[in-house]
């Protein structure tokens, strides 16, 4: 009798194992199931990954080209405009010396002395000659041209002489000039007010 019940005891438990085996081979088939899923998944999430990756490299890579080509094209500019106002010092050195023979020749021709005045408009012309092929340029203003603080410096007010130049320059004080498009040294104007 006690073998019967061991003997059923026995079954029972084999049943039971087997049983718990077909649930365990279930459970772990499922789980690799589970697994290769989510391997599949952590594949293509890394090929994303790398594909996002990729995609910053290159838009990191097409700025640093677009900024380098805009740092290229600015230092050719600025390259330019050094070699068209490399004389600027000088020519700014030169003005006044410019304006010294204005006025020369402007007391000069009050006299009577047709040989100085001619002697001094030769040394003017050629020291003129010589600014402007180096570049130098006269600012055009004139007495009834619109004020434009832009194009001139206005160093002070008076009443206009007619209604037509209120807003507008009376006198030139001193000439401007400017070295190619750069103006260096404003023209010094008075307005009518």
């Amino acid at each position: 009798m006690f073998k019967k019940i061991f003997k059923n005891m026995s079954q029972e438990n084999s049943e039971n194992a087997e049983k718990d085996l077909t649930q365990e081979n279930v459970i772990n088939e499922s789980e690799e199931t589970v697994n290769e899923g989510i391997a599949s998944a952590e594949e293509l999430t890394v090929e994303e990954k790398l594909k996002e990756e990729l995609a910053k490299e290159k838009d990191k890579f097409l700025r640093l080209f677009a900024e380098f080509e805009n740092y290229k094209k600015r230092t050719s500019k600025e390259r330019i405009d050094l070699f068209k106002t490399a004389n600027q010092e000088v020519l700014q050195a030169m003005l006044p010396v410019l304006d010294d023979f204005d006025r020369a020749i402007a007391q000069i021709s009050k006299t009577d002395d047709e040989v100085l005045l001619k002697g001094v408009e030769l040394i003017h012309n050629k020291l003129k000659d010589t600014l402007v092929s180096k570049g130098l340029e006269l600012v055009d203003i004139k007495i009834g041209d619109d004020f434009n603080a832009d194009y001139a410096e206005a160093i002070t007010q008076i009443p206009a002489p007619s209604e037509e130049l209120k807003g507008k320059v009376v006198d030139v004080v001193e000439k401007g000039y400017k070295l190619g498009e750069k103006i260096i040294r404003f023209p010094k104007v008075v307005i009518g007010n």
